[in-house]
């Protein structure tokens, strides 16, 4: 495993861990409604957990596989076309940038990246409803492998730099760290939990959060990075 591969697997946790907020927003209702769903009573909270965990390792897993398949045309065309491998990173830190600069409420220019997959999410969308009402694990983890297609610009962001991992193994894995730093938040609206939710609207927090993904991006784009080495 080379030095830059490794590194890149806890910067994608610490980017999932950064870009929660925006995960809460876009995901994290789905998270709370399973909870509210389910009757109080004895084993509530063993229940509870079981459907949280199927949910978020449903969505983990489809971040995978949208790397993987991302990875098999990216490793297959930057090996015909050297170049491409620059172009994929400008890309990658150029997305991170503008994610960076939606999560501190700067510019929300994301949210046209966003709607590159508004017409595939259009046709998965309808397909929650056949899931629904939520009763048991396997219901859930279909829930959430449906809903880690839906079009969202901090995905997008780490998809485009797990593209640059030298193959399909390395880049499923880097989003499976991705999710890994999003499963704290998901699981703290899944439980209500308050000081979670209030992240959402804490504007220093979205701003240092801003920052540093912003410094993600600076640090992935080819020339700062050469500059670096």
């Amino acid at each position: 495993m080379t030095p830059d591969l490794y590194l890149s697997y806890p910067s994608a946790f610490l980017i999932g861990l950064l870009g929660s907020t925006h995960c809460l927003a876009m995901c994290g209702g789905i998270s709370a409604s399973l909870s509210m769903a389910l009757p109080v009573g004895k084993g509530f909270r063993m229940r509870q957990s079981l459907l949280l965990l199927a949910y978020n390792f449903g969505r983990i897993g489809s971040y995978a596989l949208i790397a993987a398949l991302i990875a098999l045309l990216s490793t297959t065309a930057a090996n015909q076309w050297a170049p491409l491998g620059m172009v994929l990173r400008s890309g990658a830190g150029l997305l991170l940038i503008a994610m960076g600069l939606s999560m501190g409420q700067w510019w929300q220019g994301i949210r046209y990246v966003e709607r590159i997959g508004a017409p595939l999410w259009a046709r998965l969308s309808p397909l929650s409803r056949r899931i629904l009402p939520i009763n048991h694990a396997g219901q859930a983890l279909a829930l959430g492998a449906l809903w880690g297609w839906l079009p969202c610009g901090l995905v997008y962001s780490t998809l485009g730099w797990a593209a640059l991992q030298p193959s399909v193994g390395s880049a499923a894995l880097t989003m499976v760290f991705f999710g890994l730093g999003t499963l704290p938040s998901m699981l703290g609206a899944g439980y209500a939990a308050s000081w979670i939710n209030g992240l959402k609207s804490n504007q220093r927090f979205r701003k240092f959060t801003g920052v540093l993904l912003i410094l993600f991006g600076l640090w992935t784009l080819p020339l700062l990075a050469l500059i670096g080495h």
